[in-house]
Order: C-alpha cells, then sequence, then structure tokens
C-alpha cells in the first residue's frame, strides 16, 4: 500500500506525518521549536526529521504552508508569521531534498480539504473551512474543488477589514483582533485583565503568560469578565465570517485550529452574532460546527493533496 507524507509549516507548530492512500495516520512528529532564524530553522528541522517517515512506499509529499503562495509553481511569496519565506521555492526544494514529488498548498486550504473528504465538509456542496490559531485563515470549497482565484489563493477571512477593537471609526484585518496570537497579546496587557476577575485570580495576578485557553476555562466556570471578552471577540470574528456566508451562501461553515478547540463556549457565540449579521437569504440555510480532524487537518490535507493533486476552481 502507497504512503503519502504530509507537512505542515506553520507559525506556532510544525508537525510531519504518514499517512495510507485511505488517510489513515501511520507516524506522526509535532514539536513547537524557537524560531530566531525564521524559515531557516523550520527547514532545517524538516531536513532533520522527515526521512524518519520514509519507507520504500512512500510516494510523494504534501506540504500546507501558513502564507502565501503560487499554487502553480510552489513558490511561497510570504509568511505573515515568519520572516525568510519571500520567494523561496518551496515545491522545489522538498523535491530536490527529499526526491520525491510534493505538492504545495496553502495549510487553511489542506484542513479545509481534509473535512472536504473525511470530515465535516463531506457532501456538502457549499462549504467553507476557517481556523482560529496563530492566524486566522479561509478556504471556500465548491463541490469539493478549492476556490483559489488565478493561483495565489482567494477567502483570505483573517485578511478582511473590521471595526477596530478599541471602538474608534478605524478598521483593521479581522486576524490582528480574532488570532490566538494577539488575542493574548491583548490579554496580556498590563491592567487589562481585572484585578476582580476569576480569571486573574486563577493566574495569581500573572497575566503576561495568560492563554486564550485560560480565558476559556474561566468563562466556562461562569467568569463574567471572560464571558464578555468572547462574546466581544465573537462578533469581530462574525463581522467577517457572516460576510462569507452571505456572499457565497455557504452550507456549512467548520472552524478549527487551537481556539476552536475549546468547542462550545466559544462556538456558540460566534452562531449567534452571525445569524444576527447575516442577510436574510441564508437565515436558517447553514450550520456552523467544529472540524473533526482539528490537529491533524492540516497534515491530513496535505498528504492528500500529495495522493490526489491539488484540483481547484
Amino acid at each position: 500500500m502507497k504512503e503519502y507524507i504530509g507537512v505542515e509549516i506553520g507559525g506556532t507548530k510544525q508537525q510531519l506525518a504518514s499517512f495510507d492512500e485511505n488517510g489513515r495516520l501511520i507516524d506522526l512528529i509535532t514539536e513547537r521549536i524557537p524560531l530566531p532564524n525564521g524559515a531557516v530553522d523550520i527547514r532545517n528541522w524538516i531536513e532533520e526529521n522527515l526521512p524518519r517517515l520514509m519507507c520504500e512506499r512512500t510516494v510523494a509529499i504534501g506540504v500546507g504552508f501558513g502564507g502565501i503562495l503560487d499554487s502553480r509553481t510552489g513558490v511561497s511569496y510570504a509568511s505573515v508569521h515568519v520572516d525568510g519565506w519571500d520567494q523561496f521555492p518551496l515545491k522545489t526544494w522538498f523535491e530536490e531534498t527529499f526526491g520525491l514529488p510534493t505538492t504545495v498548498v496553502n495549510d487553511t486550504v489542506c484542513g479545509g480539504y481534509a473535512e472536504v473528504l473525511f470530515g465535516t465538509g463531506k457532501g456538502i456542496d457549499y462549504f467553507f473551512y476557517t481556523n482560529i490559531g496563530t492566524g486566522c485563515g479561509g478556504a471556500l470549497f465548491i463541490k469539493g474543488k478549492n476556490y483559489d482565484g488565478w493561483g495565489t489563493g482567494g477567502a483570505y477571512m483573517g485578511q478582511m477589514f473590521i471595526p477596530s477593537w478599541d471602538g474608534s471609526t478605524d478598521v483593521v484585518r479581522m486576524e490582528t483582533i480574532c488570532a490566538g496570537s494577539f488575542w493574548e497579546k491583548r490579554l496580556r496587557t498590563p491592567n487589562y485583565i481585572p484585578t476582580d476577575s476569576l480569571l486573574y485570580r486563577r493566574l495569581d495576578g500573572r497575566t503576561d503568560a495568560v492563554r486564550c485557553v485560560d480565558l476559556c476555562l474561566a468563562a466556562k466556570d461562569g467568569d463574567a469578565f471572560s464571558l464578555a471578552e468572547i462574546d466581544r471577540w465573537a462578533r469581530h470574528y462574525a463581522i467577517a465570517l457572516s460576510n462569507f456566508i452571505t456572499c457565497f451562501a455557504i452550507q456549512r461553515v467548520s472552524i478549527g485550529g487551537g481556539v476552536a478547540n475549546s468547542g462550545e463556549i466559544v462556538l456558540a457565540p460566534i452562531r449567534k452574532h452571525a445569524e444576527e449579521l447575516a442577510f436574510m437569504s441564508v437565515k436558517g440555510e447553514y450550520d456552523i460546527v467544529r472540524c473533526q480532524s482539528m490537529d491533524n487537518a492540516v497534515i491530513l490535507g496535505a498528504a492528500m493533496y500529495a495522493r490526489d493533486g491539488f484540483v481547484t476552481i
């Protein structure tokens, strides 16, 4: 039986995995590594670890890249979060380094493809996948095929403009408010978390290391500050999401990424605000769910694109 290697190149977490031709996981290597040299550190880590997954049954590599790339040539244009990927021949590097044909696709698109094949997008004609992690991505699938624009991607939901967090008339990119990395930066601002909140007490006042998961756990236990913070965050996220639902008549939205691991405490307010904001033409015609593949979504989708090729609309 043939095997395929899936690679996730992220802003925080790096993953490698081997899968059989039916999408069953064989082996996994995952690590959060320091990146003082940016992309160089990631390539060194891949070069050291990927050969451990290769065997005589390995026939191809699929890469989920966390940034903008030319899917026709496999050249990365840029990463929003990691320096050193500008105009890098990613496909060529993999093929020359490991001697296997390589397919390079945006990481969010890979995550969505895993859901189209095996999860919440299976059998859904108009499907939208989005992730909330270090950044916020988006991937639109119509009858199983990804919308890739003219070859550099589309549906970049995290880069849509929404009202700023401070209530001014400014507009900002949604990702800078809603992505986990930016959310944690905001929470770590001195004096941002009230001293009388349950969250503050649980942190023993050490708010400089607060994580999104800490906020969600406090909210689940009824902390008023944490609940209000999540609701406000969810409305900003839903502004961008409801525009996609309205414009493309999405039947299902599937949300992945680290923040989505907290489940209904974040999904329920997103649903509430999206339904308030979506146009009447789509109300009641869509649902918003948590993705099934979760932390394996990108590597699974990448491996399956290595198997199937990247077919777009």
